[in-house]
């Protein structure tokens, strides 16, 4: 996510990025013991500090140099850990099988971030939008409106996110459909929730392990075994 500058300032572990009166930026996790221990900041770079103000969700087009991918979380930047095979096979998994029985006015997305707020902007493992929704090659982001479903692939050290934070975020914006996949000894669980709307809370519809078949956002029906072949 490309730019200069971020509002006047200048994967490995994940990690959140929040402002703090320690000189270390609050939940920041790093290999590093010495900056751990004695809260240096000088080998950190700027653009790690928020301005006064705090960061927001036009903020992670002018990072120059976040790394790829990086969320905005309640305001704090998360940057995910290196990918898993299971994850990415996952990922593929679904975003194939979307894609092959998509309405033609929808469209499946992948790693693209959406925003939901003024300090809301997480990115979800896969989207399906409105085809409205495109605005062109250099977009980096959807708005909440034009969503119909989004998919977290949970990872051991997203699991918090996955299952609690993300879903709540996406139930508030009102966004109708929402599935988290969980790793089942290789195999992908889906869990599909769909929206209520009079409580902006998610229900749960189903567990899907072998077969996904569905009626919402639109016909799916796609054969979860087949990862056993990417």
């Amino acid at each position: 996510m490309g730019g200069k500058g971020c509002r006047g300032h200048t994967r490995c572990g994940e990690s959140s990025l929040t402002d703090a009166p320690a000189l270390l930026p609050s939940g920041l996790v790093t290999d590093d013991d010495d900056v751990k221990s004695d809260g240096d900041s000088s080998r950190l770079p700027d653009w790690v500090f928020p301005p006064p103000e705090g960061f927001i969700a036009a903020d992670l087009d002018r990072i120059p140099d976040a790394p790829t991918h990086t969320e905005l979380i309640d305001g704090s930047l998360v940057f995910r850990s290196p990918q898993t095979c299971i994850h990415m096979r996952t990922v593929s998994l679904l975003t194939e099988g979307l894609h092959r029985q998509i309405p033609r006015d929808l469209r499946v997305r992948r790693d693209m971030s959406v925003i939901l707020g003024l300090r809301q902007r997480p990115e979800p493992d896969v989207s399906v939008i409105r085809a409205q929704a495109e605005r062109g090659p250099d977009q980096t982001s959807y708005e909440a409106e034009d969503v119909l479903l989004v998919v977290e692939v949970v990872s051991p050290d997203s699991e918090e996110r996955d299952r609690k934070r993300k879903p709540q975020l996406y139930a508030e914006a009102d966004i109708p459909n929402f599935w988290r996949v969980e790793n089942n000894s290789g195999r992908p669980t889906v869990y599909v929730y769909e929206l209520d709307p009079a409580t902006k809370a998610y229900a749960l519809t189903g567990i899907h392990h072998d077969r996904l078949k569905l009626s919402l956002p639109f016909k799916i029906d796609i054969d979860l075994t087949e990862i056993d072949a990417l």
